[in-house]
């Protein structure tokens, strides 16, 4: 677990996806709420994009990260999806 300063708690989840699984996955936690930022890595842990996420960050505004990650799923066969997310009260 993580704090950055006075903000609460994070924690940071990894995910294991084939690149055409990726973008449904981000999708599916941006949905969720409480994400603070997702980096998306290649197979050997090099960071390849990293989308800060804050509140309010909705609908349009999400168009260009999809298409980013998008299309470093169809160049990448296998990713890894760290979400960083905040701590529940």
């Amino acid at each position: 677990m993580n704090t950055l300063g006075n903000q609460r708690p994070t924690r940071t989840e990894e995910f294991k996806l084939e690149g055409g699984k990726v973008l449904d996955k981000i999708k599916e936690l941006i949905h969720q709420g409480n994400i603070r930022r997702i980096t998306i890595k290649n197979e050997e842990g090099k960071t390849l994009i990293e989308i800060p996420l804050t509140i309010g960050l909705v609908g349009a505004a999400l168009l260009p990260v999809f298409a980013a990650v998008g299309a470093l799923a169809a160049v990448a066969s296998r990713m890894v999806v760290s979400v960083e997310k905040l701590e529940e009260d």
